[in-house]
């Protein structure tokens, strides 16, 4: 073996160490957790700062990096092809593909990455001064790669991506949960807060049929009645009907009022936000906060009671139901067996779908409870008895009155749920 060809083995290590180092590069990059780099940006770390420049201009960066990953790993596979030449003849070419064919995809392609996906940071960190050069040098080649790209952006159009950036978040959430970073309850959480902000009040209020109000012409005996058999701690008060609702009296002042017998409660009633069905629940939650008070009234097209909504209410979801020693836990969900369940018709109809691995359907619609969704299905008001299918549910009506759905028995059926993911 000559000095010549020793050399040349030492340059064909350090070019596959090149190709090593810009496989690295190129995995940390892109897969490195941008908030933190911004974490450790705003404690002052210089490294941070200077990765989150290069990220700022992504194409740049990767295409640097791609030059320099293509000129060693084609330097690499001429230099051996020269030396198995030296060494086989003319079956050298032949060699040296396959040689360096597994050297390069091995210590070149595969190690480096997957070192480099498990501590992105840190290869980002202790790289991007390397990568900054490299843009400068590789200066001539960005620029003409650049408009190489846009004219290629003209020539074939592509569709913007209109994916919402919530449900990316919330993807990201449901993996740290999977992979522990999350805790169920922290994930739930987050999701909520994401969530937030896409919710109206009509998705929240207490329906008209379900308020519990009181006539503000009642004797206070009444009134205290209606207290007492629902322990709540505020009631609407109506005056004539309930669709005119003018304000809210406070179960501590009714009881100061009843106990010195000082009159009607006109002097007690507390004014109430007025609202639209159509607001988002959190525009509500500020315009509740700047007013002090606890309860908006929901109101139809007409001017009608719609509905209620608390500010418990909106808090409830964010951070899940908030029940007291006064309250009587509603279960949604009576398991049967594994398969079967009955089902309060109050539910959400998107918890259920969600618990019940149903696919939403494409079309809009305006129910909002498993009542609503039933009489959509059925068309009409059903009797107990009746039974449908849809996707992977076998549903049967075990209660209903003139008015509504009240109660539901469910019968999965994971083999249709199965063979729907499938398809």
């Amino acid at each position: 073996m000559t000095n010549r060809t020793e050399i040349m083995i030492f340059v064909l290590v350090v070019l596959v160490l090149f190709s090593a180092l810009f496989s690295s590069i190129e995995t940390a990059f892109s897969s490195v957790n941008k908030i933190r780099l911004r974490n450790n940006a705003n404690d002052g770390n210089r490294e941070a700062e200077g990765c989150l420049k290069l990220l700022s201009d992504y194409d740049r960066l990767l295409s640097t990096v791609l030059i320099g990953n293509n000129i060693v790993n084609i330097a690499a596979a001429t230099l051996g092809t020269l030396i198995f030449t030296a060494f086989f003849n003319d079956k050298g070419p032949t060699v040296s593909t396959i040689v360096m064919t597994i050297v390069v995809l091995i210590f070149g392609e595969i190690t480096p990455k997957s070192i480099a996906k498990e501590m992105p940071e840190k290869f980002c960190m202790r790289t991007w001064k390397f990568v900054r050069f490299l843009e400068v040098l590789f200066a001539p080649l960005n620029w003409l790669f650049s408009g190489w790209k846009v004219l290629v952006r003209k020539l074939v159009h592509v569709d913007e991506d209109d994916s919402d950036i919530a449900d990316e978040l919330i993807t990201m959430v449901d993996e740290a949960e999977k992979e522990g970073d999350l805790e169920a309850h922290e994930s739930d959480l987050i999701s909520a807060a994401i969530e937030f902000n896409d919710l109206d009040v009509k998705d929240v209020l207490t329906p008209r049929v379900d308020i519990v109000a009181v006539d503000i012409a009642s004797p206070n005996q009444n009134i205290e009645k209606v207290f007492r058999m629902n322990s709540f701690s505020r009631l609407p008060v109506y005056e004539n009907s309930i669709d005119n609702i003018v304000g809210v009296i406070h179960e501590k002042d009714f009881y100061n009022l009843y106990y010195q017998e000082e009159g009607p409660i006109r002097r007690i009633i507390k004014p109430v936000v007025y609202t639209s069905p159509n607001i988002k629940i959190s525009t509500l939650l500020k315009q509740l906060q700047k007013a002090k008070l606890h309860l908006a009234v929901v109101l139809d097209e007409y001017g009608g009671t719609q509905g209620i909504i608390t500010m418990e209410d909106i808090i409830e979801e964010l951070v899940g139901e908030i029940w007291d020693e006064h309250d009587t836990v509603r279960e949604y969900y009576k398991k049967i067996d594994d398969h079967t369940y009955l089902v309060r018709c109050d539910a959400d109809i998107d918890d259920m779908f969600e618990r019940f691995g149903v696919r939403e359907p494409d079309e809009e619609y305006d129910f909002i409870t498993v009542s609503g969704w039933v009489i959509h299905e059925l068309d009409r008001i059903p009797q107990a008895g009746e039974k449908f299918h849809f996707e992977n549910l076998d549903v049967e009506v075990t209660k209903a009155d003139q008015r509504k759905v009240l109660e539901i028995k469910v019968q999965i059926h994971p083999g249709d749920e199965a063979e729907q993911e499938d398809e």
